[in-house]
């Protein structure tokens, strides 16, 4: 077996980041996604990443199939309709309403195959009087509460190095749709999933509601902390920094221990969570004095030893040769003849009978998949792609 959902088949419309690493995310348990593509550059992930060879597209279309179909045209409509006629699950990221222009509402899918689940990923969802406006990550991230949050307090608001809030709706689409699929096994019905980037990145903000509701309090950015819980921050070493997290009361005494203070663990100013928290600054500039001394190495090893949790700050050149990750396969390899060796995050959860796996690496070409996808699954035949061509449908 290739993986958990091995047999099933999900179509993937939509372009750039939370439709398709949603379908990413069933791609790499096994599922069979048949990526739809406007014929010509298609998905414009094609050309994202960074430096002077992007690679992102290596990542986020690998296990796909790729088939060219312009939605746009009516031809391409009712092919669309075809290839869900016979899958399990669709993933669209379009603005709400445009499969419903398209002729393809969920209500006209489940029609012709009420087993479809149809995962629906979008800025703000399919309902509600914002439904309709245009919605990247962004400003999804912003409304959810998480760009409020992320920075120093004297400064604006930051954002994460990454597409936090596109990932987050595409991974609560892909949890989404599993619980859909195991009602359908009861029921044998399918339905639709409502994935909102702005609910997704709320659903990770912790009780920032809710601290609110009872006292009034509004958590505020905090650069590298979290008010309140010491020691938890980057500490400087002689040639980098290191995060320490000592912050529970039994693992702050094995830490006090370590550096030479096991007075801290009894002294009232730092003896509980509370005061260590009331002291946070005073505490961490204490600590900064100490891991100064010594180097990242040797401050790892120390925490190591005392059963601390810390751990060195990593770049992508520290992951490629740190035991831990080529130990568990965290990092699979792909050689590709105009990238060369080229690492990348492997497939993740591990599932320990069916684990999943990189199968097939992303499509080179826009539509690299057309004429075995349309041939075996629908029964088209060499004419028939032919004059799809001409037409300018695949």
């Amino acid at each position: 077996m290739s993986g958990a959902l091995e047999g099933l088949r999900v179509i993937e419309m939509g372009s750039l980041i939370a439709g398709p690493f949603c379908g990413q995310l069933m791609g790499d348990m096994g599922a069979d996604v048949i990526k739809i593509e406007a014929p010509g550059e298609g998905d414009p992930m094609r050309q994202w990443g960074q430096g002077a060879k992007p690679a992102w597209w290596r990542v986020i279309g690998r296990n796909k199939r790729s088939v060219s179909l312009d939605l746009r045209k009516q031809r391409g409509q009712e092919i669309a309709r075809e290839l869900a006629a016979s899958a399990d699950i669709l993933i669209e990221n379009f603005r709400p309403g445009t499969l419903e222009k398209w002729g393809m509402s969920p209500e006209a899918l489940h029609a012709i195959n009420p087993r479809l689940i149809i995962v629906r990923v979008s800025g703000y969802g399919q309902t509600g009087p914002y439904a309709d406006r245009a919605g990247f990550g962004l400003v999804g991230e912003a409304m959810g509460g998480w760009r409020y949050l992320v920075g120093e307090p004297d400064r604006p608001p930051a954002r994460m190095g990454i597409s936090i809030g596109d990932t987050l709706a595409a991974s609560y689409g892909c949890m989404g749709a599993l619980a859909a699929l195991h009602h359908r096994d009861k029921t044998g019905r399918g339905q639709v999933v409502d994935s909102a980037l702005y609910e997704s990145v709320l659903q990770v903000t912790e009780s920032l509601l809710a601290d609110y509701g009872a006292s009034g309090h509004m958590r505020t950015r905090s650069g590298s902390i979290l008010p309140g819980i010491a020691p938890s921050n980057a500490y400087p070493c002689s040639d980098g920094d290191i995060v320490i997290g000592a912050n529970q009361d039994k693992v702050f005494a094995r830490f006090a221990e370590t550096i030479g203070k096991p007075e801290w663990a009894e002294d009232a100013r730092y003896k509980t969570h509370h005061a260590r928290g009331e002291r946070q600054v005073e505490l961490d500039n204490l600590i900064s004095d100490w891991t100064r001394q010594y180097t990242v190495a040797e401050v790892d090893a120390i925490m190591s030893e005392a059963g601390v949790p810390a751990g060195p700050i990593y770049r992508p050149d520290q992951m490629l040769s740190d035991p831990q990750f080529l130990s568990r396969h965290a990092i699979h390899w792909e050689d590709h003849p105009r990238l060369g060796r080229i690492p990348m995050q492997n497939v993740f959860p591990k599932l320990s009978e069916t684990p999943g796996a990189v199968r097939r690496p992303a499509p080179d070409t826009v539509g690299q998949h057309t004429d075995e996808v349309l041939g075996v699954l629908l029964g088209f035949d060499a004419v028939m792609l032919a004059k799809l061509r001409s037409d300018g449908v695949i």
